[in-house]
């Protein structure tokens, strides 16, 4: 049986593989109508690809808009890794982490 490994042991070009792999079966699961196993999918390929960006591109105290919910903000208080940590703006305040691949444009 093979171990998956993480994508953080993962090479560039294996992640890439990875994203196209998993955006394949999530277009099939959709194509389907296993609504679930597509947004697992699909938050999968997310994370594979937030290892392919750099987290230096994202500061403590920015602001930065989220992919998929459009005039959502995020205020990232710190990063850990590829997960930055912070809260939504107009959200209830709780602290959450969001890889930085959701994460878009620092708001100006």
């Amino acid at each position: 049986m093979e171990q998956e490994r993480r994508y953080s042991e993962m090479t560039e070009h294996e992640l890439r593989q990875e994203i196209a792999s998993l955006k394949e079966k999530a277009r099939k699961a959709e194509q389907l109508g296993i609504v679930n196993e597509f947004a697992v999918l699909e938050r999968k390929a997310l994370m594979a690809q937030a290892y392919l960006m750099n987290p230096d591109a994202y500061k403590p105290g920015g602001i930065y808009g989220i992919e998929g919910d459009p005039g959502t903000y995020f205020k990232v208080d710190y990063l850990n890794g590829v997960f930055a940590w912070g809260y939504r703006l107009g959200g209830d305040g709780k602290e959450e982490a969001l890889p930085i691949s959701l994460l878009a444009g620092e708001k100006k």
